[in-house]
């Protein structure tokens, strides 16, 4: 059959607004701080543009509109520029910023010249304290928070909502904007009865400056028309045998006795990374015999990560799976230096490799999870050969092996499988680029031949995927704000939504979720029902705490500078540098100064070299000696400036060298020194 191009088939289609839509946004209308919480799939995005475009056509003479539409996500970002850009076409000037393409723009401009802009918050966040621009809140006449349950703690959105309830405090709220929030579910924290719940969403609407609270009361029947709820079911699978433990090597076992008990699982990685941080700053009297040590510490405990990571991968998909992680890790292994310990423990993984080969390939052994997520998607596509399906899985690892799995399975191969996953960190090869995420969409939305996505928690919030029908969260779960928006990725009528789990305390966590939901709903009713002065009365008693911890970060003691402070490599103890040759790059990034640290290090080609703002991965750094060579890091381009190296402060020990005394910080944020800003002066490259 003939395809519609796909030009057709994206073009955005301008409606008229329903009556539930009206209802949600009369309140914004009306000029009201407004929290809008409507289901996934309702349409939100539609009812911002319905209140930006009544907002900017009805200003008071004289005075002209500036909206600004946040989204916490950048594939979220990309889709909703789109959607007004499409929508507004030449009526007004719409653009946006995000960490994509900030270096290149200049956010001032952008700012001043468009009527709408569609940002990132952090964006926003680094003009308004950039003392250089003329941007402020007040700029703006409406801010609209898309997700804005995330207005909480350390959230970019709070920071924001600080600094406007600072000024709403001083000033008055006379030349600050509207604010309009949107979500599916504000959620209620940690509450246990209906008072705590209330006492949860007054704290997010105090964040928010919230005046109202909308949600569709009168025109139900419209919106159930266009909302399919989907229906919420729980599969108990089949656990399978833990065979596996006997690939622990026995030097590892030994080394990790007291945590046997817990192998394969969470609990048991961080006993691991616990035990690694400590190896960084373990101190022996000699200094070759504490290099030695740490080196073997760290090298047993980064194997022991890796059988656990594995132990995991086989509990949810194949032997074969968590069989090929392990090659794979041994095979980079030896691409590296090959040292007596990492000899010993690859030995000991080709004594056990023929038996777990043949493990994996013995029918008896296929893992039964596996076969019952093959029948209720056999099972599901038998009834309706139509079905588009969301499979929503926990880590990356699973969902290659998934992916794998469904395209050798000949019964499921007519699924060809696509996979969406975050962007991963920055110093990190894992993750998806935006373009790559964009083109999964696409081709998901669009082509029509693959028939089942796989995604972790990136497709779970705000992206606009498609109308699936049949939702399975595989051992994926979360807290009652996430249920309710991947239930909310079910959209198509007769949709629906399955847990499917072999652990107890999942369908437990399920269920309390279910009763958290509908103690969150009698809490907003609740609310709704009080008249404006006693709704007003109860947020203003949260806001006013508001601005004493906004006080509180403002005056957080700076750093202190510190002399006789150095870097040791966090595997083999070997001396790196001195703090004193550290400079921070754009308030985030680290280097160090000096010909002398690039004798210390050497570079492997990044297998995932690509461009962020202002720098250009090119290399990975790695310690120069040969019995270690630690990742440090990354080599990059920035700006103009070839072979700049960018550390990671968790690759290092930092020394004292006068008390003799070692520290590890996991992050830059938490070191206990001050470093010194890049001054481009100072640069020799």
């Amino acid at each position: 059959s003939d395809k519609i191009p796909p030009d057709e088939q994206t073009r955005y289609v301008p409606r008229k607004a329903r009556s539930y839509q009206i209802e949600l946004a009369e309140p914004a209308l009306n000029g009201k701080h407004t929290m809008i919480c409507a289901p996934t799939g309702s349409g939100k995005t539609f009812v911002s543009i319905m209140i930006c475009e009544h907002h900017l056509c009805n200003r008071p003479a004289g005075q002209t509109g500036k909206v600004v539409f946040l989204a916490t996500k950048v594939p979220v970002y990309e889709q909703q520029k789109k959607v007004f850009q499409e929508h507004f076409k030449t009526d007004y000037k719409i653009d946006g910023i995000c960490g994509e393409n900030a270096s290149s723009t200049s956010a001032e401009i952008v700012i001043q010249e468009n009527d709408i802009i569609v940002m990132t918050p952090q964006i926003l966040l680094n003009s308004l304290n950039n003392k250089g621009t003329n941007i402020s809140l007040s700029t703006f006449t409406l801010m609209i928070f898309d997700e804005c349950h995330n207005t909480t703690g350390n959230n970019p959105y709070n920071v924001l909502m600080f600094k406007y309830l600072d000024l709403k405090l001083k000033q008055g709220a006379r030349s600050l904007p509207q604010i309009v929030g949107l979500t599916a579910s504000p959620g209620i924290g940690s509450a246990k009865n209906i008072g705590e719940a209330i006492d949860y969403i007054c704290k997010i609407c105090a964040s928010l400056n919230i005046e109202v609270i909308s949600t569709v009361r009168k025109n139900i029947k419209d919106l159930e028309e266009i909302v399919h709820k989907p229906e919420k079911k729980i599969s108990a699978l089949h656990c399978r045998p833990f065979f596996l433990k006997k690939i622990f090597p026995s030097p590892l076992d030994d080394l990790s006795v007291i945590k046997k008990q817990c192998y394969g699982t969470q609990k048991y990685e961080q006993w691991v990374v616990d035990m690694q941080k400590k190896a960084v700053v373990l101190q022996c009297k000699n200094a070759e015999e504490e290099s030695r040590v740490c080196r073997a510490l760290f090298i047993c405990m980064q194997h022991l990560r890796k059988y656990n990571d594995a132990l995991i991968i086989n509990e949810d998909a194949r032997t074969k799976d968590a069989l090929d992680y392990l090659k794979d890790y041994f095979e980079d292994i030896k691409n590296c230096y090959f040292d007596d310990i990492e000899q010993q423990l690859a030995s000991n993984f080709e004594v056990n490799l023929s038996e777990l080969t043949a493990a994996s390939e013995d029918e008896s052994n296929e893992n039964p999870k596996l076969e019952d997520i093959r029948e209720i998607l056999e099972e599901a596509y038998h009834v309706n050969p139509e079905t588009r399906t969301i499979l929503f899985v926990k880590t990356r690892a699973l969902l290659a092996a998934l992916k794998n799995w469904i395209e050798e399975t000949p019964e499921l191969q007519f699924l060809k499988p696509q996979t969406l996953m975050g962007r991963g960190k920055r110093n990190h090869c894992t993750g998806m680029t935006l373009p790559n995420q964009k083109g999964t969409l696409d081709a998901f939305k669009i082509n029509g031949d693959s028939k089942l996505l796989i995604a972790t928690s990136v497709a779970d919030e705000g992206i606009d995927i498609v109308q699936c029908n049949l939702v399975l969260l595989y051992e994926y779960t979360g807290n009652i704000i996430k249920m309710i928006q991947v239930r909310g990725r079910g959209r198509a009528k007769d949709s629906k939504c399955i847990l499917v789990t072999s652990k107890k305390e999942e369908e437990e966590k399920e269920r309390y979720n279910l009763q958290k939901e509908k103690m969150m709903n009698k809490a907003i009713e609740e609310v709704q029902s009080w008249d404006e002065k006693k709704f007003a009365k109860k947020v203003s008693s949260f806001i006013t705490r508001v601005p004493f911890m906004s006080h509180s970060r403002k005056t957080t003691e700076p750093k202190p500078w510190k002399d006789n402070l150095v870097l040791l490599c966090g595997k083999c103890k070997t001396e790196v540098c001195s703090t004193e040759d550290l400079r921070v790059i754009e308030e985030s990034h680290h280097t160090v100064l000096g010909e002398k640290f690039k004798t210390r290090y050497i570079t492997k080609p990044h297998k995932a070299a690509r461009s962020y703002g202002d720098f250009e991965k090119k290399f990975k750094m790695h310690c120069i000696i040969d019995s270690c060579h630690h990742d440090w890091g990354i080599i990059v381009k920035y700006k103009t400036f070839e072979d700049m190296p960018i550390i990671k402060i968790e690759s290092f020990s930092v020394k004292d060298v006068v008390s003799n005394r070692q520290n590890h910080f996991g992050k830059w944020k938490d070191v206990d020194f001050a470093v010194k800003d890049l001054d481009f002066e100072e640069l020799s490259y």
